[in-house]
């Protein structure tokens, strides 16, 4: 956070950390795990986690590196996504065992962390909380998008015992309309276990139940996002990241055929529910642009710049930066009415191979890149 470090997850068990000021090798956690690193996390400005498809989850203080803080155990499968809760000090993973998991820092020792089971939904790709912790969104592999509204942490939810508020397709219309959970592309399947037999029915709406002028804690939105380009096809949700200031949501998506990718941003929309088992639809498409569609099946992380006026996104070899308009303004003072292209501020191309993933500096005017072949790049704009 205070930008001292920049840490970079590697295929193998490796983590690596950099000066990002002077661009200087400091340490390799040559055996940080026993499979591939997915995910790091500072939790402070000390510490921090990492995931890794060995299933486990690690914590280490930047004082001591010399051995872990602990290792979490509790996931059957690859670990993929780590959030934090500052405000309860709850760190939160997520893997493609389908399990979302809640660790309690407050109580960790040598052996770990006390843990539970706080959600399940199959074909999990990704996991994040907004900003404010007040929501939680999880993307899937068949193409639907779970929001977890009024996120209440402290409470597991088990098969049934959240309110389920809609499964929609998501419009980019100003004008947003019901649609039914069946009207956008077929996907594989329902993303939640009450219901593996196809799309949320009637019958579990009818058991929505919602306060006055609002939803009950931790009620389940079910939604399709709109991409362009693949409405007679699904899409998976590769990647997912939140507008810093909570204002949207930021999808990497690309077909099921893998012949198209594209970037796509979706305003919140807050508001009562029209009717009490149909609330408004909770986002709207307002930007999108097509990505280079290089280096199939390997996912693209991509994320918004701190003050989230631009957004840095793999495309080939290199990095775009995009902004909602030429001149880099807040997302609030350009939404369309309908669905607009982002427009590319600058590429900056300094990879011989697939850029993979790419991160602003929280601090500074810097941003790094890594591709494939593990070449990692820093960028600062010259003034």
């Amino acid at each position: 956070p205070c930008r001292s470090v920049l840490t970079v997850a590697c295929e193998q068990t490796e983590v690596l950390l950099f000066d990002p000021i002077s661009s200087k090798h400091i340490k390799t956690l040559s055996e940080a795990h026993e499979d591939c690193v997915n995910n790091i996390r500072f939790l402070d400005n000390r510490l921090f986690a990492t995931c890794s498809d060995d299933t486990t989850i690690a914590l280490w203080d930047l004082r001591k590196l010399n051995t872990k803080v602990c290792t979490l155990h509790g996931h059957t499968s690859w670990v993929k996504n780590i959030e934090y809760d500052t405000n309860t000090r709850l760190l939160v993973t997520s893997g493609f065992d389908g399990n979302v998991i809640i660790w309690d820092t407050n109580r960790c020792t040598e052996d770990g962390c006390p843990h539970k089971k706080f959600f399940h939904t199959r074909f999990l790709m990704r996991m994040r909380l907004t900003p404010d912790c007040s929501k939680m969104l999880i993307s899937t592999s068949s193409g639907y998008l779970l929001i977890l509204h009024d996120l209440d942490l402290n409470k597991s939810l088990e098969v049934g015992s959240y309110p389920i508020l809609r499964a929609r397709r998501t419009t980019s219309s100003s004008d947003i309309t019901s649609s039914s959970g069946s009207s956008g592309p077929r996907a594989v399947g329902s993303p939640c276990h009450q219901n593996d037999s196809g799309p949320l029915t009637d019958k579990h709406m009818s058991r929505s139940s919602q306060r006055e002028g609002g939803s009950p804690r931790n009620s389940l939105e079910v939604l399709t996002p709109e991409v362009p380009g693949e409405r007679d096809r699904g899409n998976c949700i590769t990647s997912l990241q939140l507008h810093p200031k909570g204002w949207a949501t930021l999808l990497r998506c690309s077909s099921n055929t893998d012949d198209q990718e594209w970037t796509c941003v979706y305003e919140f929309q807050e508001g009562a529910p029209v009717r009490p088992v149909s609330p408004r639809c909770s986002l709207r498409l307002t930007h999108c642009i097509e990505e280079a569609n290089v280096g199939r099946g390997y996912i693209k992380e991509l994320c918004f710049s701190p003050d989230g006026r631009m957004i840095s996104s793999p495309h080939g070899f290199g990095i775009r930066l995009l902004g909602f308009d030429a001149h880099c303004s807040e997302l609030v003072d350009c939404l369309p009415k309908e669905a607009s292209p982002l427009k590319e501020i600058r590429s900056l191309y300094s990879h011989n191979d697939v850029v993979l993933t790419t991160k602003f500096s929280p601090t500074h005017c810097q941003i790094a890149s890594g591709c494939l072949s593990g070449r990692v790049s820093l960028y600062q704009p010259k003034f």
